[in-house]
């Protein structure tokens, strides 16, 4: 996250990243059942805390995605 971009603006967008392209590729390949789930698991946790306003798990779900690559 850049300084000038907020945690409103980061977090977003790094749902989208790891929703639109890390996601589909694991979807693709029988050995990546288990990390598309646990992908899942993390965008519902990231959802969830975006819509109570938590801010540490906010803070929190931004770093675990932001781990997932292809």
């Amino acid at each position: 996250m850049s300084d000038a971009t907020t945690l409103g603006d980061a977090l977003p967008k790094e749902m989208a990243r790891v929703r639109d392209n890390v996601l589909p590729y694991y979807d693709e390949i029988p050995a990546g059942y288990f990390a598309a789930a646990l992908m899942r698991r993390d965008l519902d946790e990231a959802a969830h805390a975006m819509a109570q306003g938590d801010v540490v798990a906010m803070i929190r779900s931004y770093e675990t995605l932001k781990e997932y690559e292809v």
